[in-house]
């Protein structure tokens, strides 16, 4: 069954825990582990029809090398990485890249979510691009305290038991509203 959550994902310190990352002399991530089984998460996502795209600053070597590493080169139908684009998060062409990957509308916009740990970044690139936005606020090598209103989450979960259950919710709300 097709889902109607469309969901975007930053990588660093959302699914990859950070201090766990194998860099060689390029300062390419070469192996790098998961949090909070953040592989189950997104095999169970894809299985269950979620569409799911990667927006993420860094590398594409990196992305490929620890996505391929956990058996997940094939849950993402877009990978949008800022190595390829002509800025970083939060600018715009990060988000509208992915719509563009995915053939989305801004009509499609109510049922998209940004899912990541970084405020000035992930949330509030979300919130400007008018995107539902969900900080996933387990890393402590991040300030999770919004510095304004265009930080503030719309959402904001601690596990991926939260998680999943939230895009669930938010699934079938979507389902509802269209």
């Amino acid at each position: 069954m097709k889902r109607k959550l469309i969901v975007f994902f930053d990588s660093g310190d959302t699914l990859v825990d950070e201090s766990t990352e194998v860099r060689d002399q390029r300062g390419i991530v070469v192996k790098a582990e998961l949090h909070d089984e953040g592989g189950r998460l997104l095999r169970q996502l894809y299985d269950e029809g979620f569409t799911l795209a990667l927006v993420a600053d860094g590398e594409v070597e990196s992305f490929k090398n620890i996505y391929e590493q956990h058996g997940l080169s094939d849950v993402f139908s877009a990978r949008i990485i800022s190595e390829v684009m002509p800025d970083r998060k939060p600018a715009a062409c990060m988000f509208q890249g992915a719509m563009d990957a995915l053939s989305l509308t801004d009509k499609d916009k109510s049922r998209v979510v940004m899912i990541g740990n970084n405020l000035p970044r992930d949330i509030l690139g979300a919130n400007r691009f008018g995107i539902t936005s969900i900080l996933y606020d387990w890393s402590p090598r991040y300030n999770m305290i919004p510095a304004n209103k265009d930080e503030t989450p719309d959402y904001c979960v601690s596990t991926r038991e939260e998680l999943y259950k939230l895009l669930l919710d938010l699934d079938v709300a979507c389902s509802r509203s269209l």
